[in-house]
């Protein structure tokens, strides 16, 4: 581990903010360090408002969709609401379906089938829509690449309204609207939006014309909460209200589906961490181990023993997902060892047999064990497909621009993407995309990085403190947990290695006259830093630890040094 220590900002802003505020320096430098400067800031930071969120109609092409959605309501057209198989997808499924079916009947879901139709808009949709008689499709989470589908559906009749959030390629689709702000001539102010959010300010857009204002839809942040969460977008801006106020609903009154899924984990309060680590892998598992409809079907239902009936269905799929990632994983890290794979920049691994939902799993697991650029490969239909994953700081979608001559189709972001290829195209891929991260990686990008906010004592960390950074929540990217470091502690000599094969530490920090209790998880291997009296620095966070009624502060350890 590299651990990097945060510049500290601006004096004179910190005094300022510490001034208006009136806080510790500590906690000013916190909200320094995350770009906010002003009491104003620190205000919407802090205390997150539906006037928070942008007015809809800013984004390219909402007047489009609305216009067109409308036409189709005022017609009696049928509706298709198109998603993608994943978290973002079925959850923007679930809300447009949701909205627009207290408007119309004529309205009905699609999921593509993982494995026969794959990501995105397919041609096997579209043939569905026109057997059906759909006039009209709603994309969700994809399509802003999909050209010649489109083409193809509007050769049939039928109009795309596209709602993305990946980056666009050169040319647009032909569609009736495409709403992605990441468009190079969309001017909506804020630019990370998951695609649940985008179906969300269609939304938006749509009930304004019913005079209903964001308060009305508070029954839908529920589902852009768990997106915004389960797509790893920043926590900031817009996503910030959204988060915040769908967590609310999820403690409170989420719908069926959610409530189900809480109930069978049994955990009183959840966090947008709970949310990507409890929630969102259920909803996920339908998509990877049988069908994303499963999950649209949990999303949408009114009826709360229903839901709990589909609840534990997904969760049967989830159990198996967990089995189908741990299996695999094995396999894929001896295939690296095997080939003598160990000292490349890059883990490209395949199997023909690998299970096609969990490869994006497996892909991140091996970049815990090599930390470097990741591809995981299996075989679906006629041709490989993969999913990428990369290290913090690498764009492997621009990687994968750079190979692209090998492939037949790609998309994604900067950390995580998927493609296809012919299998005969593989070994030269493999070796392109080797020789395209060692000619840009920079090495130490290779080393997994702890950044650290700042350098703090044991006496600094009171209740008090806690409490203020705690209201720093929801965390995410752009707003992570802080993370503090502290030197020359001593343990009480009762540190030990606990849990399954001793994997984790669990000590009792001393620094002067205070004590701490500490957790570190998979840690286990550097008891022997703790032993004898030694000194040793360590990096944490922050947490509370409730036991047999009391609650009392504890740090989590994220690593520790001689």
């Amino acid at each position: 581990m590299r651990w990097t220590l945060k510049p500290k900002p601006d004096s004179k802003t910190v005094e300022d903010l510490q001034k208006s505020l009136q806080v510790d320096e500590s906690v000013a430098t916190l909200l320094v360090q995350r770009g906010i400067e002003t009491y104003e800031e620190a205000k919407r930071f802090f205390r997150p408002s539906f006037e928070d969120l942008h007015d809809p109609f800013l984004m390219k092409d909402m007047d489009k969709a609305v216009a067109r959605i409308e036409d189709a309501l005022h017609n009696n057209e049928n509706i298709l609401v198109f998603g993608d198989y994943d978290v973002d997808g079925t959850t923007s499924v679930a809300l447009m379906s949701s909205y627009l079916k207290t408007k119309s009947h004529r309205i009905a879901t699609y999921i593509p089938d993982r494995y026969d139709e794959g990501y995105g808009i397919s041609y096997k949709g579209i043939d569905f829509a026109q057997d059906n008689e759909f006039s009209l499709i709603i994309a969700l989470d994809c399509g802003v690449k999909a050209i010649e589908k489109i083409n193809y559906a509007s050769e049939k009749g039928i109009d795309f309204i596209i709602c993305d959030h990946h980056r666009p390629g050169s040319e647009l689709p032909k569609a009736v609207a495409v709403l992605d702000p990441k468009r190079d001539d969309c001017d909506y102010p804020f630019k990370e939006l998951c695609g649940c959010g985008v179906g969300f300010k269609l939304v938006q857009a749509l009930a304004s014309k019913d005079n209903k204002t964001i308060e009305d839809l508070g029954e839908y942040l529920d589902l852009v909460a768990t997106a915004i969460g389960a797509d790893i977008v920043p926590i900031v801006g817009e996503n910030r209200a959204l988060a915040y106020f769908g967590l609310q609903i999820i403690n409170t009154q989420p719908r069926p589906g959610i409530k189900a899924i809480i109930e069978q984990v049994k955990k009183e309060e959840l966090t947008i961490t709970d949310v990507v680590f409890i929630v969102a892998p259920r909803i996920n598992a339908a998509g990877r181990m049988k069908h994303g409809n499963y999950a649209v079907t949990l999303l949408t239902e009114t009826n709360e023993e229903l839901a709990k009936e589909y609840a534990k269905e997904i969760n049967e799929f989830n159990l198996d997902r967990r089995e189908a990632d741990r299996r695999i994983t094995e396999e894929a890290l001896v295939q690296i060892e095997e080939n003598n794979e160990k000292d490349r920049l890059t883990s490209v691994v395949y199997h023909e047999n690998w299970h096609k939902g969990v490869i994006g799993i497996v892909a991140s697991r091996l970049t815990e064990t090599y930390y470097r650029p990741t591809l995981v490969f299996t075989k679906s239909g006629d041709r490989l497909a993969a999913s990428a994953r990369s290290v913090k700081g690498f764009d492997v979608y621009n990687a994968l621009e750079a190979c692209s001559e090998h492939i037949e189709q790609f998309g994604g972001h900067k950390y995580a993407a998927g493609l296809t290829l012919k299998e005969e195209n593989y070994e030269a891929f493999k070796q392109a995309f080797e020789d395209e991260v060692t000619k840009t990686i920079d090495r130490s990008l290779l080393t997994p990085e702890i950044r650290v906010d700042m350098q703090i004592d044991l006496k600094d960390i009171t209740p008090k403190f806690y409490r203020i950074i705690s209201q720093f929540a929801p965390f995410g990217p752009g707003n992570m947990t802080p993370i503090f470091m502290t030197e020359k502690l001593r343990d009480t000599g009762y540190g030990k290695c606990v849990g399954e094969d001793d994997k984790h530490l669990r000590i009792t920090a001393i620094q002067g006259k205070e004590k701490v209790v500490c957790i570190g998880f998979n840690l286990g291997d550097k008891c022997d830093l703790i032993t004898d009296n030694k000194h040793f620095d360590a990096v944490y966070s922050i947490d509370e630890n409730h036991w047999q009624g009391n609650t009392s502060l504890q740090l989590k350890l994220r690593d520790i040094k001689a």
